[in-house]
């Protein structure tokens, strides 16, 4: 199998940590979220450069104390993000000029993504071109009118969580890129943006511990499922 490039967007600011640190930086055992992340894909053969999206200004901070200083060593672009998430993923996919490969798109702020989860995203978007992890939604799922009352009552047996590691063809994703960019388009994610294409996009199993690194209780959450891996 041809080897795959990974887009991991870092420029996050911490809002909903109620902090101005960029949250990639903030710590998780010891070291900053960001640093489990790239090892993840550093310890991932199939993977073979990494394009490390991060805020305008924070380049050189990347490069000194987050690449040397850990130990970084698989081939990383470092580039300024965007205003936007999916901005920054964009500007990552156009430092890539290979049409013809593959790309994994992965949240900076998601650190708890394991090897077997990009080698079996890799493995499926070979097969289908476009394919996203996800787990199944466990709570019951109710849809409402804009006055907040309830109109139903959705069939949660259809119904995904999705995350990241999201993986496409790069001349698709870059293509749906742009073409929501011409249209001032912007999704939650990027497989909405291949889904507006009226391409499929696949879904397989995540990890429910696969989380993303949002509010001050995930630090916590995160933190657990770490030492419980390590007892395993």
């Amino acid at each position: 199998m041809d080897k795959i490039k990974a887009i991991i967007p870092a420029a996050g600011q911490g809002r909903r940590m109620k902090s101005y640190l960029n949250k990639q930086f903030m710590l998780l055992q010891g070291m900053p979220i960001i640093v489990h992340t790239l090892r993840v894909f550093q310890a991932a053969d199939i993977i073979s450069d990494i394009v490390l999206v991060c805020g305008a200004g924070e380049e050189e901070y990347y490069r000194k104390e987050i690449l040397l200083n850990y130990e970084i060593t698989k081939p990383t672009v470092v580039v300024p993000g965007g205003k936007e998430r999916q901005d920054s993923v964009y500007r990552g996919i156009s430092t890539i000029s290979d049409d013809g490969g593959y790309v994994v798109i992965h949240d900076g702020a998601r650190p708890l993504a394991t090897v077997d989860l990009i080698n079996r995203i890799a493995e499926e978007v070979v097969l289908s071109g476009a394919v996203v992890a996800g787990v199944p939604v466990k709570d019951t799922i109710k849809r409402t009118d804009a006055g907040g009352f309830i109109i139903d009552t959705l069939q949660r047996e259809r119904l995904w969580h999705i995350q990241t590691p999201q993986a496409f063809k790069l001349d698709l994703i870059k293509l749906a890129h742009e073409q929501a960019k011409g249209a001032d388009y912007y999704g939650t994610d990027d497989a909405t943006l291949v889904e507006r294409m009226g391409v499929g996009v696949r879904i397989i199993p995540g990890s429910y511990e696969n989380i993303k690194i949002t509010t001050p209780e995930d630090i916590i959450v995160a933190e657990t499922i770490l030492q419980g891996r390590e007892k395993r």
